[in-house]
């Protein structure tokens, strides 16, 4: 009855280990699939929280000239300004000001 127990004993040890190690590889493996780089080719802007901007777009409509110190952004979304072209507007912007252009979300005319 000794060696049964003995036997049983050794066995639930093995059994133990094996589903350890198991459990132990199995996160590692888990862990190890989620380090790739997730680039989705989405520009990432210093702002990405967009921002209004109050100024008016060009006659060609490839840059944007803001009221506040006359600074001037290159549209890098002119299709979004289709129409506005020489008017003064509000645009709600993503903006990287780095490299002065501005991404817009969203514009309306401007109150005079």
């Amino acid at each position: 009855m000794s060696d049964l127990r003995d036997s049983n004993e050794t066995t639930m040890k093995k059994t133990m280990a094996i589903c350890f190690a198991l459990s132990f590889l199995t996160c590692g493996v888990v862990s190890a699939q989620d380090t790739m780089n997730h680039d989705d080719g989405q520009k990432t802007y210093a702002s990405q929280t967009p921002i209004q901007l109050a100024g008016t777009i060009s006659d060609t409509g490839e840059t944007f000239v803001s009221d506040k110190g006359g600074k001037s952004w290159t549209i890098i979304n002119p299709d979004a300004v289709k129409g506005h072209e020489g008017h003064h507007v509000l645009l709600t912007a993503n903006v990287d000001a780095d490299k002065n252009e501005v991404n817009v979300v969203s514009l309306k005319m401007a109150k005079k």
